[in-house]
């Protein structure tokens, strides 16, 4: 039925679940999987010099490159494959775009990231991403 999904990572415990998750299903079904990785633009304080935003810009960049190695090292294990995206921006905006653009059919997720404020149900991503996504969002607890 889900030919193509994608995996939205953090870091989170709640995004390993869903990315697990995401590999068994991959496992049963021959399924072709995506994982993003999406890093909200840092706000940069006024003055800041520009060769400390750039390096700000790498350490991001860095950080989300090894999760998503991460997340291709655990895929390799199951013998899966998978296509690695890092974008910046709104998170449940780039993480929809993404599903279009790929022409996925299934979104899955954590519940909740590594937001400041933990939601008393949904995370604020999961529950932007169940609003704007026109394809079925999996939700992992």
């Amino acid at each position: 039925m889900f030919n193509r999904i994608l995996v939205a990572i953090d870091g989170s415990k709640m995004s390993e679940k869903a990315l697990k998750s995401a590999l068994n299903f991959a496992k049963e079904r021959f399924t072709k999987i995506g994982v993003i990785h999406v890093e909200k633009n840092p706000v940069i304080p006024e003055g800041m010099p520009n060769a400390s935003i750039e390096t700000l810009y790498s350490e991001q960049q860095r950080d989300g490159d090894d999760l998503l190695d991460q997340a291709a090292a655990l895929a390799e294990e199951e013998e899966i494959e998978i296509e690695k995206f890092y974008e910046t921006g709104d998170p449940a905006a780039q993480i929809v775009r993404k599903a279009e653009e790929g022409n996925y059919q299934l979104i899955i997720m954590g519940s909740r990231g590594l937001g400041n404020l933990k939601g008393l149900m949904l995370g604020s991503v999961s529950q932007k991403v169940t609003q704007l996504a026109k394809c079925p969002v999996l939700i992992i607890k």
